[in-house]
């Protein structure tokens, strides 16, 4: 999924009066998180550090989360745009989803890629 593709489909699911800046940043910090929490901690990492996404970043960049996990992004904006509107309940229930993608997505990175480990020398 593409920035602007999720930023669409979240202003079509979710009446919000954020703008696409407040949108680039909350797909940013998902990126980063799993960047930082699931890819830097496996072999075969990126090249290149991953330096976020502003607004001059071209919304036609790739997030980094694959479909079928990249709901995710979705449910992560919707529970910010709850959070940030005071609807604690619905912020909690997209929180409760978005976990819960989150998760699906973690546990499929752990079972196709090995993780960085320490070298073992054998005496």
């Amino acid at each position: 999924m593409k920035i602007i593709e999720a930023i669409n489909r979240i202003d079509s699911l979710k009446h919000n009066t954020y703008s696409q800046s407040d949108k680039v940043a909350w797909l940013s910090e998902v990126d980063w998180d799993v960047t930082r929490h699931i890819i830097d901690t496996h072999e075969g990492a990126r090249e290149e550090p991953f330096k976020g996404y502003d607004d001059s970043t071209d919304l036609q960049t790739e997030l980094i989360i694959p479909a079928p996990y990249d709901k995710a992004y979705l449910l992560w904006m919707e529970a910010q745009i709850d959070y940030h509107n005071g609807e604690y309940d619905k912020y909690n229930n997209a929180m409760e989803m978005f976990n819960a993608a989150y998760e699906g997505f973690k546990n499929y990175y752990n079972r196709t890629h090995m993780p960085k480990g320490k070298k073992f020398k054998f005496f």
